[in-house]
């Protein structure tokens, strides 16, 4: 893996020692410049989980991906640096309260040479925390980059961890739950089957493409704009025509033919 290329893409320049502030700024420009996307699957394109099939997607090609790509790639690169990264399992809760099916998202657990503080880090989940989350702690964390502000926290559940989120005053959401045993690559193949060819599955439902801005958020959903600065949420409807150059706008993403 071309090293360079990943940061370039990604636009990092500065320190690559593993520590927890070379990882909180590296996360933070991948979630700045790589969209969490799954326009492949509708387009009847089969994603691959290897490391040089993820790198010409997302570095030459620049495009983006879902939790397996984008976390898939990202554990490799950070392995490259020499931070140590656990590929772990995670099922994403739903709207009624039930999870998906087990490791239907990845998530890696990271830690830096000479710390014992292991970090949750995720770039493959979309509108989610920007900067890695202590494993150590089940205390509230910020981000100062959300204007809304959001709250995280991890807490044991069972033989592994709770992760939640909460907006403001409100009350905690629990985004993923995920046991701490560590996974191989391959593990995560026969769930990336499922999300891309299920129709139980919501990347076979809609079409999604998103990415985090110095401001917020930008994603069209669908046939529909949303765009969040500074903890305002506009929306409006987009024409199919206009797809491929909106993407080119605000993702520099083109889907070939």
């Amino acid at each position: 893996m071309d090293v360079g290329a990943y940061l370039a893409r990604i636009g990092h320049d500065g320190s690559l020692e593993p520590t927890p502030e070379t990882l909180r700024a590296i996360q933070g420009a991948h979630l700045m410049a790589v969209p969490f996307e799954n326009l492949d699957i509708p387009l009847g394109r089969p994603l691959r989980l290897d490391v040089e099939g993820l790198f010409q997607k997302i570095v030459t090609r620049r495009r983006g991906g879902f939790c397996f790509e984008l976390n898939g790639l990202f554990a490799a690169l950070l392995g490259k640096l020499g931070f140590h990264v656990d590929l772990l399992g995670a099922s994403v809760a739903r709207d009624d309260g039930q999870y998906g099916i087990p490791s239907g998202h990845m998530a890696l657990r990271v830690h830096c040479p000479g710390s014992a503080v292991p970090w949750l880090a995720d770039v493959g989940f979309g509108d989610s925390f920007r900067d890695p989350l202590r494993m150590d702690t089940t205390e509230e964390q910020a981000d100062a980059s959300f204007a809304d502000g959001r709250r995280f926290r991890l807490s044991p559940l069972g033989s592994g961890m709770l992760y939640e989120m909460r907006e403001s005053d409100g009350p905690w959401q629990p985004r993923y739950r995920f046991p701490l045993e560590p996974r191989p690559m391959e593990h995560f193949s026969g769930p990336c089957d499922y999300m891309q060819t299920s129709p139980d599955s919501p990347f076979t439902r809609r079409r999604i493409c998103s990415r985090a801005t110095p401001a917020g958020r930008v994603t069209i959903s669908d046939l529909k704009l949303i765009v969040t600065a500074d903890g305002r949420r506009t929306e409006q409807p987009i024409r199919e025509e206009d797809y491929p150059a909106l993407l080119r706008e605000h993702f520099g993403m083109e889907l070939g033919d």
